[in-house]
């Protein structure tokens, strides 16, 4: 674990030191304009113009290959949940700074020797507001630099399930706001080399109502309240231009989670009162980039975890097509 984090930050510290090469002036005579779909897990910031739409449909599959305890041993699952996700990004330029994004999803969910989902579920609806605070300046090395602010809407199934399967929302108003910076370095031989990081945070401003089977593992009876913990994400993204069209990326993450709190009564008229054990996890997600043109690609790859602790390892293969309007 250790060595994996002194590996990212000498990466890190790596691109920092490296030299741009100014856009005017400075571009090899045989340079291009890179066509970027984005890679798999860093978001993106505002469009660059208004009444931009972008549409960025994803399919995902998320295989859970392990689990690994609060010591970051990882230990086999004797029987785990698939699940396979849609999900639409939707983002559109209000101004040429600011952009409003919604990212709906459906999910469906099996068990090894256990239920299903009872059908398609529409998961939590992220709501944002996208604003370019720094413009980029690459003669002066100045990066695009935007912050995200916006809530998670409580629109998935959470109680009163019929299964604990059916449980894909958290049932509560969550804020959310991030930071993302963004960079293109143009190497001698004219490729294109693009590193974005950032970090988000979340946390709830509403408890959510739970009655008997919930997502929070109460069992039918239980009368009381839930309330998700505070949570976030930090990672940075690598994305190398072989040509115009062909792009390789490569995502580094770190996620963290607080663990939920739960109140309430049990079937059995006893009083609960519990906070769940803290989670964090490291994923790489390698990917390849195929555009066709400036305003149409396809990206496809894979999210692995590598380490982490009270969490599952996850193997989570996907692909997404981007679209601008």
């Amino acid at each position: 674990m250790k060595s994996l984090q002194i590996a990212l930050l000498a990466v890190l510290v790596m691109l920092l030191d490296m030299p741009l090469v100014k856009a005017e002036g400075g571009l090899p005579s045989h340079h291009y304009e890179q066509w970027y779909t984005g890679s798999l897990v860093s978001p993106s910031g505002a469009q660059p113009k208004a009444g931009i739409l972008g549409v960025e449909p994803y399919m995902t599959y998320t295989e859970p290959a392990g689990f690994f305890r609060a010591d970051g041993v990882r230990l086999p699952l004797p029987a785990h949940q698939r699940t396979v996700t849609s999900s639409t990004m939707f983002k559109y330029g209000v101004t040429d700074r600011l952009s409003l994004q919604t990212f709906p999803a459906m999910s469906y969910g099996w068990k090894d020797h256990g239920p299903t989902t009872s059908g398609i579920k529409f998961n939590d609806l992220p709501l944002d507001a996208i604003l370019t605070v720094v413009k980029p300046h690459p003669e002066h090395y100045v990066p695009t630099v935007a912050v995200f602010a916006g809530v998670l809407a409580p629109t998935g199934d959470y109680a009163h399930l019929g299964r604990a399967t059916d449980g894909v929302g958290g049932g509560a108003w969550v804020f959310r706001t991030a930071i993302v910076q963004q960079s293109t370095f143009i190497f001698p031989n004219g490729h294109n080399f693009r590193v974005r990081a950032w970090g988000n945070f979340r946390r709830a401003i509403s408890s959510a109502r739970l009655v008997d089977i919930s997502s929070y593992g109460t069992e039918r009876g239980f009368r009381g309240w839930g309330r998700p913990g505070i949570n976030g994400q930090a990672g940075f993204s690598l994305e190398y231009g072989l040509s115009q069209r062909w792009v390789m990326a490569m995502d580094f993450a770190r996620d963290w989670a607080n663990g939920a709190r739960v109140r309430g009564v049990d079937g059995n008229g006893r009083t609960v009162n519990t906070k769940g054990a803290s989670s964090s996890d490291w994923q790489v997600a390698p990917a390849m980039e195929f555009s066709w043109s400036p305003r149409f690609g396809i990206i496809a790859g894979c999210a692995i975890y590598v380490a982490g602790h009270n969490t599952n390892m996850n193997v989570a293969p996907q692909f997404a097509v981007n679209t601008v309007f």
